[in-house]
């Protein structure tokens, strides 16, 4: 595909550091990176990683601390973006740390706003779809959820951090699951030792 464009969408569960460390990695690329930050999530950025993020005027800097001109922001409210449509091409889409709401909403099939279209448009253009939950302990609901996104095509990534690469901070833990993330879109930043045998 000659479209280099990857959707990253941010929503309110605890984790807003993987959504900050694939952005960093994701604007020193030539990757379009197209991002939908929901209400929620702009709450816990700020909770989290004490960034102030204004929805209504959204400047990159303020969520990574630098410039970027590879992103193209998109407001939640705005059904009418390029991507909720599925002639609008990507690479796909990842929902980084996806909430159990946001989860719930794309196993129903809903569509109430620019996250769930976009995902909508990934799972019936048979994009791929990444979901990265964090939540624990999991409901019974959260893992039929998860079991649904499955079936039809989604991959449920959650943030689980490994131990075989032998981490020293949480900077590796993050770059961890950051990498394995990252492994679903065939992009390797090098960030942590692979496993060899």
């Amino acid at each position: 595909m000659d479209e280099k464009r990857l959707i990253v969408a941010i929503t309110g569960a605890s984790g807003a550091v993987y959504a900050e460390r694939v952005l960093q990695l994701l604007t020193a690329t030539d990757i379009e990176v197209h991002l939908v930050i929901s209400n929620a999530a702009a709450v816990t950025l700020l909770k989290e990683r004490s960034r102030k993020i204004d929805l209504d005027d959204f400047d990159i800097v303020d969520l990574i601390g630098a410039e970027a001109d590879n992103v193209v922001y998109h407001p939640n409210s705005d059904i009418g973006a390029s991507i909720a449509s599925g002639s609008f091409r990507t690479m796909g889409m990842m929902i980084v740390p996806c909430s159990m709401g946001t989860l719930g909403a794309l196993a129903a099939g809903l569509s109430l706003n620019l996250v769930h279209r976009a995902a909508d448009v990934c799972l019936k253009e048979r994009r791929k779809l990444v979901i990265v939950p964090r939540e624990t302990p999991l409901a019974t609901t959260h893992l039929e959820n998860m079991h649904k996104l499955s079936t039809l095509g989604a991959v449920v990534l959650p943030a689980m951090p490994g131990f075989y690469h032998d981490p020293h901070s949480i900077d590796d833990q993050v770059d961890f699951v950051v990498s394995k993330l990252l492994d679903q879109f065939d992009l390797d930043f090098g960030l942590m030792r692979r496993w060899e045998g």
